[in-house]
């Protein structure tokens, strides 16, 4: 069993991986390094960079999602306890025969993660549950913070994937993963000025239009401030010498060639674009392959007054 990512999450990088590793810095395949993440979200790349590099020497990841972050903590220190309480979930569930029953089960589950004290463990295994029955697989979360994406139609789904589990538990492990739940710029405390860093930054993305997708997973959303923030931060860590970074984010200029945000904002860095499949929307027909970019500080420089990676 290839560890993965054990909950489903919107934005998730699975289909991007190959494209992600081609544009990798090449120092990261004959130094020692840390891998930073500091929206891990479902943790594609992480589970990715962790088989790819035998040679990473520390891994810190966050999310500003307490209940993610918790479910990482989890599946690293509790695996068998957790699978456990997601066994006995998927019994009770595969036993409901009728639709409108399996709903019941499901709103009921639903309540009691955003209402009930529960511990950390009871919390990922719902959070898990959830996540494997809610529509699309969707994480979202209302003005008050409590999760509310409706009830999905999934015949027999996998509620505890037992082999995967014990796979990623093992894998967070063996690297020793430090897991952060905070703002990103917290992360910045995570640099090790000994060796080299890479931060690979997924954040919420940017939506194409108004209508197009939604930016936020908790109940504060990541608005083109925030967007603006990650970039000031970004300008930061390319002072240091030992840092490079990869950041992926959505492609407005494709949609709008007059909205020019990215670009403005990560004037002098180095800007690809690369294909991705988008499966959030509700309607089939608005889904399909658009293109995504991809940022770094140790590609092409085009500012001669921008720092430029020596690696």
């Amino acid at each position: 069993m290839i560890a993965k990512p054990f909950v489903k999450w919107v934005g998730g990088k699975g289909q991007l991986l190959s494209q992600l590793e081609a544009n990798l810095p090449s120092s990261l395949y004959d130094r020692d390094f840390a891998y930073i993440e500091p929206f891990v979200g479902g943790g594609a790349m992480l589970f990715f960079m962790l088989q790819k590099f035998d040679n990473i020497k520390r891994v810190v990841i966050n999310d500003i999602n307490r209940n993610l972050t918790e479910a990482y903590k989890n599946v690293k220190d509790n695996a068998r306890e957790l699978v456990g309480k997601l066994k006995q979930i998927e019994q009770e569930y595969l036993q409901i025969a009728d639709y409108e029953e399996q709903r019941t089960y499901y709103l009921e589950k639903r309540r009691s993660f955003n209402d009930d004290v529960l511990s950390s463990l009871e919390k990922t295994a719902l959070l898990i549950f959830l996540n494997r029955t809610c529509f699309n697989g969707l994480y979202r979360e209302n003005s008050k913070g409590k999760f509310n994406v409706p009830f999905g139609r999934y015949t027999k789904p996998t509620i505890c994937n037992e082999e995967l589990i014990l796979a990623d538990s093992e894998l967070l492990n063996r690297f020793d993963v430090q897991i952060m739940n905070g703002d990103f710029k917290e992360t910045a405390n995570a640099i090790d000025p000994k060796s080299l860093n890479f931060f690979y930054f997924d954040p919420p993305y940017r939506p194409l239009s108004t209508t197009s997708s939604f930016n936020s997973y908790v109940k504060d959303d990541f608005n083109d401030d925030s967007q603006r923030d990650l970039a000031s931060f970004c300008q930061r860590l390319s002072q240091h010498e030992n840092v490079c970074w990869m950041l992926s984010n959505s492609d407005c200029s494709s949609k709008n060639p007059e909205d020019r945000f990215f670009e403005n904002i990560y004037d002098g860095f180095d800007i690809q674009r690369v294909y991705a499949s988008r499966t959030v929307n509700s309607k089939a027909d608005k889904r399909g392959k658009l293109t995504e970019l991809l940022i770094s500080n140790y590609g092409a420089v085009k500012n001669a007054e921008q720092p430029t990676m020596r690696l």
